[in-house]
């Protein structure tokens, strides 16, 4: 390894202004014999120059502990790999700096995932991607590839990448339950996670199998789309050809109950007679799906609130209660913003008006609640 040192401004002076958010690959045997050379150091001092050293090569694009694009290597996320650096110059003690070393050789050395997914918890640092909190504050939809928002009731597509990121392992198996455009299919395809979608309207099932086919592929797996009613369609037939067994995620994205109507089928959500019918057929879908989700994984219901005769109906809620009378306990309550309704499109003033003269609120949200299968 060629080390930099101190005195070198130039390359210090080059460190300071270039912001690079490419991910760093190191020579893995290069990079853990330092590693154990830091893990060495009887003196705390002694540890903070072997980290100094490391970090000025690091640093030092033409140092040999940086690997070429075709040889053997360790990859790290921007940044990632400076910050192990700070925590361990950074520790109070020898010994806590030793346990900080431990932790970054581990990252090297070691995958450490949970049944549910792939994320590797000895580098969990790198995932700052993922939304771990419950409020939810996000732009603009991802409308990148086939994906297309002139569906009304649409979710957006970082709703499904990020469920299935926490939620299930490359080569896994999600159903959505309410297909629509096929958001979750496409995100499905990205992430290497197979899927099948059932959608009532046929039209709008040909549509979706158009986008799904458009978009690259580049795990090779499946997605598929069936056309029936949630609430009773024997799947399994369309598993069988697919090659599913069963899911281990399953999502709902269904009506927000008579907001925005779908269709003129009666049996369509947004054509039900009443809230009661609503949550009854919602709880029927439950049960129609549920079996064929495995113990211990993941539903995941995305829905929100409305107004009806003047009063607000916390729709969310109840449908949020129909899921839990069968079988499955509440593991989250996400908040999501929303910043503007198909109902409401090109009316933001009258509605602000309306809402001045009515005493109430505006929606600017809706929900993601994640069960989980207790059987």
């Amino acid at each position: 390894m060629r080390d930099g040192t101190p005195g070198n401004s130039t390359l210090l002076e080059r460190d300071l202004t270039v912001d690079d958010d490419r991910p760093l690959r190191l020579v893995t045997t290069r990079l853990l014999t330092t590693l154990h050379g830091i893990r060495s150091a009887t003196t705390s001092s002694a540890l903070r120059r072997a980290v100094e050293e490391l970090r000025l090569a690091v640093r030092d694009p033409e140092s040999a502990v940086h690997a070429g694009p075709r040889g053997e290597a360790t990859e790290f996320a921007a940044g990632y790999f400076e910050d192990g650096l700070d925590q361990i110059a950074g520790s109070q003690t020898l010994e806590r700096g030793h346990y900080y070393v431990d932790r970054l050789i581990r990252s090297v050395t070691e995958v450490r995932t949970s049944a549910i997914n792939d994320i590797n918890l000895n580098r969990w640092k790198e995932y700052a991607d993922i939304q771990l909190d419950s409020l939810w504050m996000i732009g603009n939809r991802d409308g990148s590839g086939v994906h297309t928002a002139q569906y009304w009731g649409n979710f957006i597509p970082q709703i499904p990448h990020q469920m299935m990121r926490r939620y299930t392992k490359r080569g896994e198996w999600v159903l959505d339950v309410f297909t629509g455009m096929g958001t979750t299919l496409i995100e499905g395809q990205r992430l290497g996670r197979n899927t099948i979608g059932i959608e009532l309207q046929k039209n709008v099932a040909r549509r979706a199998r158009t986008l799904v086919s458009g978009e690259e592929s580049p795990h090779g797996v499946a997605a598929k789309i069936v056309t029936g009613d949630c609430t009773t369609h024997n799947l399994r037939p369309a598993m069988r050809r697919a090659g599913a067994k069963s899911f281990q995620l399953v999502v709902m994205h269904p009506p927000y109950f008579d907001i925005i109507k779908f269709s003129d089928d009666e049996r369509d959500l947004s054509n039900a007679p009443s809230v009661a019918d609503f949550l009854e057929r919602m709880g029927d879908a439950v049960e129609n799906v549920a079996p064929l989700l495995d113990a211990g994984r993941y539903l995941v219901l995305v829905i929100g609130d409305k107004y009806a005769n003047g009063e607000w109906l916390p729709l969310g809620f109840m449908t949020m209660n129909e899921v839990l009378k069968r079988s499955f306990a509440l593991k989250s309550i996400i908040v999501k913003n929303f910043e503007e309704t198909a109902g409401k499109r090109g009316q933001k003033e009258l509605w602000k008006y309306r809402a001045l003269a009515g005493g109430f609120y505006l929606f600017k949200h809706e929900y993601i609640f994640v069960f989980k299968k207790s059987r």
